[in-house]
This record gives C-alpha cells, sequence and structure tokens, in this order.
C-alpha cells in the first residue's frame, strides 16, 4: 500500500472541521474528504494532545428564529441569531476550503 504525503495545511482544515462538527463521526468526515478514517483518527488525537480545540464551540448550532407572529426580535435575540449565523458562514467556507484543497491534491495524482 502506498504512503499518501497530506500536507499540513490540509491536516489542520481536517482536524479543524472534525472538531467543530461534533454531530458528524470522523468516519463520514474521513469518507468526505477521501482520507483514511484512522489516518483522520490519528490526526484528531495528535491535536488534542496538543491541545488544539475548537474555534468558537458553537457546535453548528441552529439558529434562533423570529416568531411569524409580527413580534420584531430584541437587540439580544438578533444579536444572538446574527453570531450564530456568522459561526455557520465560517463552518462552511472552512468545508468548502478543505475540500477545494482535496480536490487539487486528487487532481495531481492522477495520471491520465
Amino acid at each position: 500500500m502506498v504512503m499518501k504525503n497530506y500536507p499540513p495545511e490540509f491536516k489542520s482544515d481536517a482536524v479543524a472541521l472534525v472538531l467543530s462538527r461534533p454531530d458528524r463521526t470522523i468516519t463520514s468526515i474521513a469518507r468526505d474528504l477521501g482520507v483514511s478514517r484512522e489516518t483522520l483518527r490519528v490526526w484528531v488525537r495528535a491535536a488534542q494532545a496538543r491541545g488544539e480545540g475548537a474555534q468558537d464551540g458553537t457546535g453548528g448550532a441552529a439558529a434562533v428564529r423570529p416568531s411569524s407572529s409580527g413580534h420584531i426580535p430584541s437587540d439580544d435575540v438578533l444579536e444572538k441569531e446574527n453570531k450564530q449565523l456568522k459561526a455557520r458562514i465560517r463552518e462552511l467556507e472552512q468545508e468548502r476550503d478543505i475540500l477545494r484543497k482535496a480536490t487539487k491534491l486528487f487532481a495531481g495524482e492522477t495520471n491520465w
């Protein structure tokens, strides 16, 4: 079996994705990224041993929705929703960037 070398940036992005998404399994994230489940698990454990953690700790919580009764939410509710939406945007951008890097990595490995 051929050992693949992944760039450190790809590894750190993959670990950050796992740590920021407690609702998803390592297996599903590894499958999405095209890496071995065990490889990703080793990267995560190494990062945890170094003391790295999730960036904002929200874990992709659902945003607060304003009621449909015409009631205008308070500033606190709007700030909370805004914060959650920004966290979700960061998470989606991170996932997109990881997938772009994985695509470039695997496209470079093909010998058509």
